[in-house]
């Protein structure tokens, strides 16, 4: 059986850095996609940055520039370093994996973020 461990949430100022860990457990196939996704109070979760197996990267518009994804293939992991964090910013944060094979897709348990003063 797979799981998802994310750790690195937290309590940050704004402006401040966290960085994002997400490593799966078990046995797991080759991993396309590994994305990051967010989900505030009252608001349907959305995508913050996703990279495929072969490095390509895509980030939503509102933490462009502010959040870098990167994976360990090796690891079957993924990070998001995120910096200049602003209120905005607070959700709880999910990890995915896309498998190359259509199992279906791996969504870690969530790890809170808030930044506040």
């Amino acid at each position: 059986q797979v799981h998802l461990v994310e750790s690195g949430g937290g309590l940050v100022q704004p402006g401040g850095s966290l960085r994002l860990s997400c490593a799966a457990s078990g046995s797991i196939f080759s991993i396309f996609v590994m994305g990051w996704y967010r989900q505030a109070p009252g608001k349907q979760r959305e995508l913050v940055a996703a990279i495929s197996s072969g490095g390509t990267t895509n980030y939503a518009d509102s933490v462009k520039g502010r959040f870098t994804i990167s994976r360990d293939n090796a690891k079957n992991a993924v990070y998001l370093q995120m910096n200049s964090l602003k209120p905005e910013d607070t959700a709880v944060y999910y990890c995915k994996f896309t498998p190359y094979l259509p199992t279906g897709d791996y969504w870690g348990q969530g790890t809170q973020v808030t930044v506040s003063l």
